[in-house]
């Protein structure tokens, strides 16, 4: 009998298993002109993604106000993780295929589903107190820290910068550059090979999430 084809979101859904790629979408690249080159490039991997969005804007003007009102870091805080949902819900809704989830278990159920999950943070970030609610701990962060709650294969961070010369980059130094949260080195574990992508690195990344490459953009440690 002859085997019938494997659909590529079955393909996704039992590679899920795996443990998936968190992508972590700088809030200024949600803004740019490279937005859909990135989801173009995310829309066709092969392997299970669960994208992070940034705060980008809607988190500056929290700050913004925060300078103006003076209210509480804990209350920007949980201001900035609804400016993450609310880009979470616009990425999801720029593409076909791409789900918010705002809990480990409907992340789960839509890479189960075949489907690009989109991480709105809110729900399962915003009472916990193992959780730095300053500015020292943003959406670089909870990156790292969803990565390895789902046991991801690997995290890359990506932002409108420069792509970086150097195949391999400080943690430190990163935060020190701004680049990353002061937070970052601290929560970066070494079992999750987490990378840094600047402009102009779609292509690398789609060969890599094709699985024509075996890894791309700077090894952080």
């Amino acid at each position: 009998m002859m085997a019938q084809p494997v659909s590529a979101s079955s393909a996704l859904a039992a590679d899920s298993e795996a443990g998936p790629i968190v992508v972590k979408l700088g809030g200024s690249v949600i803004r740019s002109t490279e937005l859909a080159a990135w989801l173009d490039a995310i829309a066709t991997a092969r392997h299970p993604i669960v994208v992070v969005p940034g705060g980008g804007a809607l988190a500056d003007e929290v700050r913004a106000c925060q300078a103006q009102l003076g209210f509480a870091d804990q209350t920007a805080h949980r201001m900035a993780l609804l400016a993450m949902d609310q880009l979470a819900l616009a990425v999801a809704g720029l593409r076909q295929g791409f789900a918010v989830g705002a809990t480990e278990t409907e992340l789960r159920q839509a890479l189960g589903r075949g489907q690009v999950a989109v991480w709105a943070p809110f729900a399962l970030i915003s009472g916990r107190t193992d959780i730095d609610a300053s500015w020292r701990f943003t959406s670089d962060s909870l990156a790292l820290w969803l990565a390895s709650r789902l046991r991801a294969r690997s995290c890359y961070l990506i932002k409108s910068i420069v792509p970086p010369k150097a195949r391999r980059l400080g943690a430190r130094q990163l935060a020190r550059d701004g680049i990353v949260d002061e937070a970052f080195p601290g929560m970066l574990k070494q079992e999750i090979p987490t990378f840094l992508l600047g402009r102009g690195e779609q292509s690398a990344f789609s060969a890599y999430l094709a699985a024509q490459a075996e890894t791309c953009g700077a090894l952080i440690d």
